[in-house]
């Protein structure tokens, strides 16, 4: 099996190169990656429990899907592969916005140093896991959620606080 690989890239998100991921993590590069909120037709969000099986952030929970742009894949076209390849469906997809965060996690001893960018959409219809990716589901209310991060913080993934924050402070987050 080949290793994925993701792209290297500067402050400014500029390609520099690319890395097996593993590496890349256990180096805490810079890399580009995407992120992805669902919403359904009641305004509830997906939230995603990343399966026990992965090899860093396993069992935490996070925003609907996650996942690195191939080389010569854009940000938008590697968003529509993972949320297929991780919750079995199709969307409509926005693109919010960017940001760079680096975190580490203990249990693995991985560094995510991520240039991650932002899309949001809304899905009503039916799911199928990947139970290689994703240990469960659950759609919630943005309060509810929010109220849990700040009473659990350490049961969310570091960047999807982050984004959480970014969407209430651009008025994308409705509570």
């Amino acid at each position: 099996m080949v290793e994925e690989r993701v792209v290297l890239v500067n402050n400014d998100g500029e390609e520099i190169g690319t890395m097996g991921k593993q590496e890349a993590h256990e180096k805490g590069l810079l890399h580009k990656a995407i992120s992805i909120i669902i919403y359904n037709s009641d305004g509830e969000m997906l939230i995603q429990q990343r399966a026990h099986s992965k090899y860093h952030w396993a069992g935490i929970w996070s925003n609907s899907c996650c996942s690195h742009p191939r080389e010569n894949e854009s940000f938008a076209a590697a968003a529509h592969r993972r949320l297929f390849e991780e919750l079995g469906f199709q969307t409509d997809l926005t693109e919010e916005f960017d940001f760079i965060y680096k975190a580490f996690d203990e249990p693995s001893g991985l560094t995510e140093h991520e240039f991650d960018t932002v899309f949001t959409g809304v899905y009503d219809g039916e799911m199928n896991l990947n139970p290689d990716e994703v240990e469960a589901v659950e759609w919630i209310r943005p309060l509810a959620l929010m109220e849990d991060v700040r009473q659990y913080p350490e049961k969310y993934s570091f960047w999807f606080k982050i984004i959480l924050e970014e969407l209430i402070k651009n008025g994308k987050l409705s509570m």
